[in-house]
């Protein structure tokens, strides 16, 4: 609204100033579009002559242009002696712009920002992303038509509001599934729908934590649990996984009086280790004993290779654990649908949380993944996806094994979608170097050092492979890139030139 009713100006004098003024501090961008004199009249509720002056005065001063056929636009360029800086009208200088007046928790955000989880990079001939997968055409054409059924299939009824934590009928669904194929032990009433395991984190922390509380985390781990339990308030207590994941045994009174602990048992992130029934019973008993509660990350469990299925922690410990999934590495990342199967006595508050977030996750997604799930299509898809990406695990240990076997360690390779090497001769001092140079070779891997809370230790270079969306062939060209890449590093670094002295 442009015209503010003040007895002071006629309304269009006061038209003309808001509409001058949002030009020229950017409010309206060069060649925006403006509505017609009659639709500008009707939504500022004054007469259509009023409308049709100012517009003039408008176009005679060079804010306006008018294209025939097409409308009204600002001006792409503004005149040299209107495009600069306005004063208010009193002439009074304007006040100095200082820092926004945030809340705790907006102060907080602000360090933290991410900005993006997949920034926009320059194309290259292999990227080995960790994250996406390759959706399979079989089950994207099955998809498309369960999408569609659910359009034609929806009635005024089904595009009101929905129970804020998840269709009952997905929410079931859900439950047998986990049941079935984790070892969950959950009903319907304890799971809830969550816009991906991002917003479980950010549920976990509004729920189960206060300002100043401590969380155990996993070193190295998933940035973006680090960075959703800073944003609560919390203070982290960064765990070192070793060759048996987070022992909590090795931590001694570095863990006392944490509130929370966040896990990825079954893979773990990004190391791939996979914590043994010793190591999950420790850990579940000391929670048992501070008081302490378990965050369950599975975010990748469908995707095992030559190894058996692993017990879900949640599933020794019902009561104490809440257990996080997602769709989206298995189904596509656009998907953003994921699951909590949480505790009993929290089923409450957390039902309150998601409400309060955003009243619930989209219906239509929901209800295609539904009968996605319940009419098989599913698990067939798990069971395709998890052949074709063993076939491109296979290709990459295959690959490295034959290029660079005696210069890396591979870790995490028998789960998940993505490998960690450990570069034996390659010092951590050149890693950044290191990812340049294969850059420029045409292929992108990634440093592993948003994962760590605190300075690596460890002498080497590290390096985070994604494979899931790749093709055997390009996995092939990538590491044998990488190797070349490898081999210059490698060499001894040439001492330089001694010039001889003037006499």
């Amino acid at each position: 609204m442009y015209v503010r009713r003040s007895r002071a100006e006629l309304p269009g004098v006061q038209l003309y100033r808001g509409i001058r003024d949002a030009i020229l501090d950017g409010t309206l961008a060069p060649q925006s579009r403006l509505p017609s004199t009659r639709d500008l009249a009707r939504s500022e509720g004054i007469a259509r002559n009023t409308a049709l002056r100012v517009y003039e005065q408008l176009f005679d001063d060079g804010f306006l242009v008018r294209h025939r056929g097409a409308g009204n636009f600002v001006a792409p360029q503004l005149p040299e002696h209107l495009a600069v800086e306005r004063l208010p009208a009193s002439g009074a200088a304007p006040p100095p712009v200082g820092p926004p007046r945030l809340s705790r928790r907006g102060t907080r955000l602000a360090p933290l920002a991410l900005v993006s989880w997949a920034p926009a990079l320059p194309k290259v001939a292999v990227d080995f992303r960790y994250g996406p997968t390759a959706f399979a055409d079989e089950s994207l054409q099955t998809w498309r038509q369960y999408l569609s059924r659910a359009v034609r299939e929806t009635t005024p009824a089904l595009l009101d509001y929905g129970a804020p934590a998840g269709l009952p009928e997905l929410r079931a669904a859900v439950a047998e599934y986990l049941t079935r194929a984790r070892a969950v032990e959950c009903r319907p009433e304890q799971i809830i729908i969550v816009h991906g395991s991002q917003q479980a984190l950010a549920l976990a922390g509004e729920v189960l934590l206060d300002p100043g509380d401590r969380v155990l985390i996993e070193e190295p781990g998933y940035p973006g649990a680090a960075l959703s339990f800073l944003a609560a308030g919390a203070t982290l207590i960064p765990g070192c996984v070793g060759p048996a994941g987070l022992d909590v045994r090795t931590l001694g009174n570095s863990i006392r009086r944490v509130r929370l602990a966040y896990v990825t048992p079954s893979h773990q992130f990004p190391t791939g280790v996979i914590m043994p029934l010793a190591e999950r019973q420790a850990l579940l008993a000391w929670a048992e004993r501070t008081g302490a509660w378990i965050f369950e990350d599975d975010y990748d469990s469908e995707f095992r290779f030559g190894v058996p299925p692993v017990e879900s922690l949640q599933g020794l410990d019902p009561e104490r654990v809440v257990y996080a999934g997602t769709f989206s590495k298995v189904l596509f990342p656009s998907l953003r649908l994921g699951y909590l199967a949480v505790p009993p006595a929290l089923v409450a508050p957390f039902h309150a949380a998601k409400a309060l977030a955003d009243t619930g996750t989209g219906g239509l997604e929901q209800r295609t993944l539904t009968s996605f799930i319940r009419d098989g299509h599913f698990d067939r898809h798990v069971r395709r996806v998890r052949a074709r990406n063993s076939e491109r695990r296979d290709t990459l240990v295959e690959a490295l094994h034959e290029r660079v076997a005696d210069r890396v360690e591979v870790l995490g390779a028998n789960a998940g979608l993505h490998v960690m090497l450990r570069l034996r001769n390659v010092p951590l001092e050149r890693e950044a170097e290191l990812i340049a140079s294969a850059e420029r070779a045409g292929v992108r891997v990634y440093s592993p050092v948003l994962f760590y809370q605190a300075p690596r230790q460890r002498p080497e270079a590290e390096l985070v492979l994604g494979y899931g969306s790749l093709d055997p062939d390009q996995i092939r060209s990538g590491i044998a890139r990488l190797s070349r890449v490898l081999r210059e590093f490698e060499r001894p670094l040439r001492a330089p030139r001694r010039t001889r002295e003037r006499g």
